[in-house]
C-alpha cells in the first residue's frame, strides 16, 4: 500500500511537470493493465521479446512480469528520467520485479531511438498519443509497428471519447490537431486492428487497441 501511494504521488508530480509526455494524473489501473497485457498472456512456442513503451512507475510492468513466461525477455523504454530511476529501483528492491531483473532492461531514450534491427513479439504502449502532434503520432505508430516481429501484436490505449470531448471546447487549431491524430490512428487501426477492449472501470474509461501487422 505504501509503495502504491508513493508511486501515485510521484506520477501526480510528474503529470504537472511533464504533462505532454505523462498524460494522466494516475498510473494505469489494474483492469487497464490486464487488457493491455491480453496478448502477453497468450501461450507461445518459444521465448518472447516484449517491449513496454512509456512504463512510468511500472503499474503495467508488474502485470507484464506476472504474465510473461520464464524465458521471455522485457525491454522498457522511458523518456522521463525520474521514472527511469524509479523503475531501476523496483527491479532491485521490489519482490514483484526482482525475479525478472536479469531478463529486463530499462532504456532511457525516446522510442524513436531504439535500434531498428530489433523485433518484438509483444509491444505494450502507455504513451498518451492524444497529447502529441499528429505528425508525432504517425511517426510513433510507424516506429512501433516497424519493431514488431512477424505476427507480433502491438497493444495501446486511449481514453474513450477524449478527442471528441476536447474538440467541443477547442479552437480551430486544436480541432485540426485532433482530426490529424484520428487519421493517423485510423491508418493503423483500419487495416490491422484485431481486437478492441473497452475498459469502463478505469479513470477515465479507455479503449485498448490490439494491432497485428502480419508483414512487419
Amino acid at each position: 500500500m505504501k509503495r502504491r501511494l508513493t508511486d501515485r504521488a510521484l506520477f501526480f508530480r510528474e503529470f504537472f511537470r511533464t504533462f505532454h509526455t505523462t498524460g494522466a494524473l494516475l498510473p494505469s489501473g489494474r483492469r487497464l493493465a490486464a487488457a493491455l497485457c491480453r496478448y502477453v498472456r497468450e501461450p507461445s512456442t518459444g521465448a518472447c521479446a516484449i517491449l513496454e513503451v512509456g512504463p512510468g512507475t511500472g503499474a503495467v510492468t508488474g502485470r507484464i512480469i506476472s504474465d510473461m513466461g520464464p524465458h521471455d525477455r522485457l525491454d522498457l523504454v522511458e523518456l522521463n528520467e525520474t521514472f527511469v530511476h524509479r523503475l531501476q529501483e523496483r527491479f532491485q528492491e521490489d519482490p514483484m520485479f526482482r525475479p525478472a531483473a536479469e531478463r529486463s532492461r530499462v532504456l532511457h531514450c525516446p522510442v524513436e531511438e531504439l535500434p531498428n534491427d530489433r523485433r518484438y513479439h509483444r509491444i505494450v504502449s502507455g504513451l498518451p498519443l492524444n497529447n502529441f502532434a499528429a505528425s508525432e503520432v504517425e511517426r510513433i505508430l510507424a516506429v512501433l509497428t516497424g519493431l514488431l516481429a512477424p505476427d507480433g501484436v502491438l497493444s495501446f490505449f486511449e481514453y474513450i471519447a477524449v478527442r471528441r470531448a476536447r474538440a467541443l471546447v477547442s479552437g480551430p487549431t486544436e480541432r485540426a490537431r485532433l482530426r490529424g491524430i484520428g487519421r493517423a490512428m485510423h491508418a493503423v487501426l483500419g487495416p490491422h486492428e484485431i481486437r478492441r477492449d473497452a475498459v469502463l472501470r478505469n479513470v477515465p474509461p479507455a479503449w485498448v487497441h490490439h494491432v497485428r501487422v502480419s508483414n512487419a
